[in-house]
């Protein structure tokens, strides 16, 4: 749409025009979508930030300070181990984790404590272990 809008002719109709040409040439048919409702219904608020989240989410962002972040990854990263199919995969999961934590222990960064001490390895693997067992 590199028209420019002629002198004298009303704004709306000129947008009509436009979009009725483009509805004939087919340039709607094939529209991402099409045919679905719209996301994020109207029955929220109205959010300011609304494509900042959406794109944060796309992007698989995290707005979490660095230590509630890693508490996160390490509750992921112990139910992960407790699932593993092997006792080598548990061990380097929590070994994994225990760096970061370590890390960030002794180089503590901006916002909250981090309220983690390293995972026990011997212990989570008994866990695991004892998982294994009550499921066979």
């Amino acid at each position: 749409m590199t028209e420019r809008k002629p002198p004298g002719v009303p704004f709306e109709s000129w947008v009509d025009k436009q979009i009725r040409e483009a509805e004939r040439r087919g340039e709607f048919a094939q529209l991402a979508g099409v045919g679905k409702p719209l996301p994020d219904g109207t029955d929220t608020a109205y959010d300011e930030l609304w494509w900042i989240k959406r794109k944060m989410a796309r992007e698989g962002l995290s707005v979490l300070p660095p230590t509630l972040a890693l508490r996160k990854e390490a509750e992921d990263t112990l139910a992960a181990a407790l699932r593993a199919p092997t006792e080598r995969l548990v061990r380097k999961l929590v070994e994994d984790v225990n760096v970061k934590i370590r890390d960030l222990m002794f180089k503590p960064p901006p916002g909250p404590p981090l309220g983690l001490k390293p995972y026990d390895v011997e212990e989570v693997v008994r866990r695991w272990r004892e998982l294994r067992e009550a499921a066979e």
